[in-house]
């Protein structure tokens, strides 16, 4: 997928998250398949950049991906000065926040609340766009409420003023993240601009991004809450969508627990061991709430302090569900061969039978005769 002058390795993307996206997550989705992973939302109030939150989220970490910086605002100069000062500290894109509904950011008239001042809009993209020379993109939403989906307008303003790139969730500003996408509004924009749209929205499987990207004709997809303890989930999409083919998406369980633990040696490494314990236990959470046994690990694993017994129990859990899995495994290919091989006997059985009928009735035959 291409940007701007920015060239992506695929057309998969993974969501801003505030809270998940920090630089170790984005590294292992970027090694697992996202071609882009744009930073967690910081503030346009560039002095609230000295806050350790906004030093975490605008640091440079790892080497896969290319940084784009989200910024958040409602005064179109002091956006204009966040978008610099981001391109002054690397930044490659600089994407501007219009789709987060959260009610500290909408208060301020930041995030989705921007959705309902197209006018502001437009001037807020004039400006970014003027004062930087990296690609501008932005996030929106496909309205302001269902009554009023105006993401169309939205995305005609974007084009008219710059902005290289558009992702459109598929709710409006009043759905927050309640009830289900719809991508009938996407489509609607894609038809009525030519820069790249971005379709996010409970995209949760290979299948599912498929058929949003068939129907809405978008140029690519983004990921947001199923990648919460299941990063591989890039790699699924991208089997399908870029090599065109089928992947068994039931990953062996020791990748899995191999793809843990690099998680959190990543989060300790970046936070260090106090802060990174306390970070990899939501996502301790999320990677077990589907796995038998979940709940006892999650309430051993949570009271652990130290970065060493964190591991230790994570590799003791993942290690014992993998070799219980594959034991499964190996059973079931033994009953299904154990069948196979009955089934055999039993055709070679009649076929053994038939060849004696037919040698009897010959002999028959040559007595009459």
């Amino acid at each position: 997928m291409r940007i701007g002058n920015l060239q992506f390795s695929n057309n998969i993307a993974l969501a801003p998250m505030a809270g998940i996206s920090d630089p170790p997550f984005r590294e292992l989705c970027a090694r697992l398949g996202a071609g882009l992973t744009p930073s967690e939302m910081v503030s346009a109030d560039v002095g609230l950049w000295n806050s350790k939150k906004s030093r975490y989220r605008l640091r440079r970490w790892g080497n896969r991906t290319t940084q784009i910086v989200q910024i958040a605002g409602y005064d179109p100069a002091m956006l204009a000065e966040a978008a610099a000062r981001a391109e002054q500290l690397g930044a490659a894109a600089i994407d501007i926040n219009l789709g987060c509904p959260a009610k500290k950011v909408c208060r301020r008239l930041a995030g989705s609340a921007l959705l309902n001042d197209p006018p502001l809009i437009a001037r807020i993209f004039r400006r970014v766009v003027e004062r930087v020379s990296v690609p501008v993109t932005a996030k929106i939403r496909t309205g302001w409420s269902p009554e009023r989906r105006n993401g169309v307008e939205i995305a005609r303003i974007a084009e008219e003023q710059g902005i290289a790139a558009l992702t459109v969730h598929g709710r409006t500003r009043a759905c927050k993240f309640g009830g289900h996408a719809e991508y009938d509004t996407i489509r609607k924009i894609k038809r009525a601009i030519s820069i790249p749209v971005i379709a996010n929205g409970d995209i949760d499987s290979a299948a599912k991004a498929r058929d949003v990207l068939e129907y809405t004709g978008a140029d690519g997809v983004m990921i947001g809450r199923a990648a919460r303890g299941r990063p591989w989930i890039f790699s699924d999409i991208g089997s399908q969508l870029i090599a065109a083919s089928t992947r068994d998406e039931n990953l062996s369980l020791f990748f899995v627990r191999d793809i843990i633990l690099e998680h959190l040696d990543g989060l300790y490494s970046f936070y260090g061991e106090s802060t990174g314990v306390r970070v990899s236990r939501k996502h301790l959470s999320w990677y077990s709430q589907h796995q038998e046994g979940g709940r006892c690990f999650r309430e051993h694993v949570m009271a652990v302090e130290t970065a060493r017994e964190q591991l230790r129990l994570t590799q003791e859990f993942f290690y014992k569900i993998a070799r219980e899995a594959e034991a499964e495994r190996e059973r079931s290919r033994g009953e299904r061969s154990g069948e196979n091989g009955k089934q055999q006997k039993n055709l070679k059985e009649k076929e053994e039978e038939k060849v004696c009928n037919r040698q009897a009735g010959d002999g028959c035959k040559e007595s009459a005769a």
